[in-house]
């Protein structure tokens, strides 16, 4: 239970009138308003007045301005160079006249309330660095959809096509590729991949940029029908796996009040509207997709021109100005066509890739979407209404009248035959282009199905619909494992919901053991280790010492199969794939598929029984801690200032143990990634039922940005302790 209690919040003169914001026992801002364009100036205040350094930080990171407006190092200079590169915050001008009138009047409504709020602000870390306010706009909404929509969702996909292409160029043979990539029936030109030049390999370590607004790769959430449930009522359950170490959480709960219209939800501060939430009648929650929404095409490229049909032709030359503050401005050139953005310097003659992604000029559909949903009171119009947003998400939605359904939204490309978008396409043929996206009505999609629930975590869900948009799945693991304890019992409640949220256990171990302990247990059934494996409930549990055991043989047996310098990834790359990347982490399955598999080509030279005793073998020495919760720690970060304050200060938490693991539905992966530790884990949990008007969630963090406020992680303990709180 909080110890705070509710506070008003004092408004300027300037604030609509009637509206009342204040904050309540757990922090969260209520905000009452007679209409909803008041609503939304109230709750763009409140995102300003709780995430002002959240609000700013992620817009100047998508302008490319770091190195103008905060700190001039090389690393955020390849950050403004990357984000310059893909032009988000250019081409918003036709997005705006695509609002509908009634949508652009409430994003104003939305963003005078933000800088009224900013202006209210005496003082903050940016302020402490130089920043100096400049207004926010629709257009710096839309740059936030944009950024919301690659960065969290969709920049995998880019890494991993790009991946493959330098698979092929370090000679590993294409058989070994096919049993890990979705490779088309389309013939793959072998020796035009080796000759592509890559701009930029996944080798190198990456530079660090997405802490800010973290990938939203691994997530969970269903809805069941009332006839599963205890109060004849449909429920939604749903949490977002992300980087969880970070701080303030990138979810930003708020309750708003119109009239008789009460939305509760969460918002991603910069956009209006609430993305996870609930209004009287309505219930709704995403995922992430796995859209393949990201394509390239292999240009032939002379004397600054490409080929198109016989043609060469010239590039449209993007010169960008990055100003410095501490060194003389930097002159970035850009090289786009109809294909995207070149990696590359077109004047070398060669083959370069151009890269376009689906969602690149969007931002109105989405828009549109998020102040509708304010009206939509049923499942069905949900879905339709839903269907129309532009990036990859996976929809569940409940309503009061008991209805359930699903949608898959974003523009999947529609491609030419024969062609699946994993691979990069010959640029030079125009029969090659994008025909346009696929309908939403043709995408995935469920209403009222004979189960009575509906399940997503980011597994494969093309059966649903009439075309194939899921290239690279997560594990189905989670979803399974949901699924089944859904299974279990005859009728569902808020708890239950609860306890499925919060467990840990593993079907991606039980199928390795099932594996690997027959193998031992003649030769080695007294081996400690092997007694520890043998008895664990392949449960992450904070306490399990099994969860350490089979995380050591996990990723020794990954490096044997995978970095084996005869024929797989070299030792060099294998380590750096486990250690820095996030291929292993996010696409998991397809890894694992081979290792399950005993006929598998990639065990070349040792048989599967081989290499599975022999990883277990060699992980005596990495498995010295007592306890999962003792390896499976780490400490929460300020996302501006990171680890540059002593942790009494209060912006960084001493290190936190994590349950769960890669496979579990409360999901506690910890990782490295661009020479940083990061997460996934449930950045919130929410579940909720339509018999009343309570939504419980709990939150990793609180509501401030502020390190110097008491809601900066009012919430973090019960968070950890799996304890929810009631919005009503």
């Amino acid at each position: 239970m909080s110890i705070f209690k509710s506070r008003k919040i004092k408004l300027p003169t300037s604030a609509p009138i009637e509206l009342v914001i204040f904050r309540n026992e757990h922090g969260v801002m209520n905000v009452k308003a007679p209409s909803l364009g008041s609503l939304l100036w109230g709750s763009g205040y409140a995102h300003a007045n709780d995430r002002y350094t959240q609000l700013l930080l992620m817009r100047i990171i998508g302008q490319g301005r770091l190195c103008e407006l905060l700190e001039d190092t090389q690393v955020n200079l390849e950050i403004d160079t990357f984000f310059r590169k893909a032009n988000w915050h250019n081409n918003v001008t036709d997005e705006i006249d695509k609002l509908a009138p009634y949508t652009k009047s409430m994003c104003q409504h939305y963003c005078d309330g933000v800088n009224e709020g900013i202006k209210q602000k005496n003082w903050s870390m940016l302020k402490a660095l130089g920043y100096k306010h400049e207004p926010w706009t629709i257009e710096d909404s839309i740059l936030i959809s944009r950024m919301t929509g690659y960065i969290t969702l969709a920049q995998s996909q880019t890494e991993i096509e790009h991946f493959f292409v330098e698979c092929v160029q370090a000679g590993i043979e294409i058989d070994l590729l096919k049993e890990l990539f979705p490779l088309s029936k389309q013939d793959i030109d072998l020796d035009l991949l080796s000759k592509i030049s890559l701009e930029n390999s996944i080798i190198p370590s990456h530079v660090l940029w997405n802490s800010v607004l973290p990938r939203m790769m691994a997530s969970n959430n269903w809805v069941i029908s009332g006839n599963k449930t205890q109060s004849g009522k449909a429920m939604l359950a749903n949490d977002p796996h992300l980087e969880v170490n970070r701080l303030p959480n990138v979810w930003c709960e708020q309750l708003l009040e119109y009239g008789e219209n009460r939305v509760k939800g969460l918002g991603m501060p910069g956009l209006p509207g609430a993305v996870i939430g609930r209004s009287n009648d309505l219930a709704w929650g995403v995922t992430y997709a796995f859209m393949d929404s990201v394509d390239s095409w292999i240009e032939d490229c002379k004397s600054g021109q490409y080929l198109r049909d016989g043609i060469r032709c010239d590039f449209q030359i993007r010169e960008e100005i990055i100003k410095r503050k501490k060194s003389a401005d930097h002159l970035v050139t850009f090289y786009d066509n109809h294909h995207g953005v070149l990696s590359g310097d077109p004047c070398v003659d060669g083959y370069y890739l151009s890269t376009k992604w689906s969602g690149a000029q969007s931002g109105a559909a989405s828009l549109n979407a998020a102040i509708k949903m304010f009206t939509v009171d049923d499942t069905r119009a949900a879905l339709a209404t839903l269907g129309q947003v532009e990036s990859a998400w996976n929809w569940v939605v409940c309503d009061k009248k008991g209805d359930i359904g699903y949608q898959m939204s974003g523009l999947m490309p529609l491609r030419t035959n024969g062609w699946n978008g994993f691979t990069p396409q010959l640029g030079w043929y125009s029969e090659n282009d994008w025909q346009g996206f696929v309908d939403a009505k043709e995408l995935p999609r469920s209403y009222n199905p004979e189960s009575n629930y509906i399940v997503t975590a980011n597994q494969d869900l093309n059966h649903l619909g009439n075309f194939s948009p899921i290239n690279m799945p997560m594990g189905d693991y989670r979803a399974q494992r949901i699924a089944d304890l859904i299974e279990e019992e005859p009728q569902h409640d808020i708890s239950s919901n609860q306890k499925i949220q919060l467990d840990v256990h593993s079907k991606q171990a039980r199928q390795f053991l099932d594996i690997l302990l027959p193998l031992l247990r003649v030769a080695h059934g007294n081996h400690a280790l092997f007694i520890i494996l043998e008895n664990w409930d392949c449960c992450y549990d904070l306490k399990s010492k099994g969860a350490v055991v089979f995380e050591a043989f996990y990723s020794e047996l990954r490096h044997i199969v995978f970095a084996n310098k005869n024929y797989g990834f070299s030792n060099k790359v294998g380590s750096y794939l486990t250690q820095e990347t996030g291929i292993f982490i996010d696409f998991y399955q397809q890894f694992d598929q081979v290792l399950l598999n005993n006929d598998s080509a990639w065990y070349q030279g040792a048989s599967q029984e081989e290499c599975f005793e022999s990883a277990f073998l060699n992980i005596e020495q990495h498995c010295l801690k007592p306890s999962w919760g003792e390896e499976n720690k780490l400490s929460f970060v300020n996302i501006l200032l990171g680890e540059k304050l002593p942790q009494w200060m209060g912006a960084t938490t001493s290190p936190i143990s994590l349950r769960g693991g890669r496979a579990t539905p409360s999901q506690g992966q910890i990782y490295r990634s661009a020479n940083r530790q990061t997460s996934f884990a449930p950045t919130i949990r929410v579940v909720t039922q339509m018999n009343d008007s309570v939504l419980h969630t709990s939150v990793a963090g609180g509501p401030s940005d502020n390190f110097l406020s008491p809601w900066y992680r009012s919430e973090l303990k019960a968070w950890q302790n799996g304890q929810y709180k009631k919005l009503i």
